[in-house]
């Protein structure tokens, strides 16, 4: 009789062992959002660019377009993206507006049927941008007036981890 209780007890300990090991092996992790401050380094970096003449074409100290300060600030982050601001919705990964991080790229509709301008959002719906000739660098809300009359959506380049990853390019 004690010979069948231990078999019992070894059976009753391999059945919980193997249920342990299956749900294991079956759970799923879930998609974790970016940590808040992934895309910091490029909010900041187009802070210490507010002021900055506007120049067309630019992406460079001497001036800057609105899709050219986005690609100077992202390549000081070492991450490479396209060049115009129609290319770069195109290859972000689009983000919901609720979902925003510092970081991500804001992407506007200004008097065209195609996306046509963009900036950088920094936190507390503001972004920073190169809006327009003879102007500076500057920020802009995207909660009210102008700006959100023209929003058209958000994208990312960089996944989950805690860095900036380039996405390629579409060239």
């Amino acid at each position: 009789m004690r010979g069948s209780c231990e078999v019992r007890r070894l059976r009753y300990t391999a059945a919980i062992v193997l249920t342990l090991l299956l749900v294991a092996c079956s759970s799923v992790p879930r998609e974790s959002e970016p940590p808040r401050d992934a895309g910091s380094p490029i909010a900041r970096s187009a802070a210490q660019l507010v002021g900055a003449p506007y120049h067309f074409g630019g992406a460079d100290l001497q001036g800057f377009d609105c899709s050219g300060l986005a690609v100077y600030v992202y390549e000081r982050a070492g991450v490479e993206i396209p060049r115009t601001a129609r290319e770069q919705q195109r290859a972000a990964r689009p983000v919901a507006l609720d979902s925003l991080s510092p970081g991500d790229l804001v992407f506007f509709r200004i008097h065209s049927r195609q996306v046509n301008h963009v900036g950088i959002y920094v936190g507390g719906d503001r972004f920073i941008h190169a809006p327009r000739s003879g102007g500076t660098v500057s920020y802009g809300n995207i909660s009210a007036g102008y700006y959100h009359k023209h929003f058209v959506g958000a994208g990312r380049f960089w996944n989950s981890e805690a860095s900036p990853t380039a996405i390629p390019s579409p060239h």
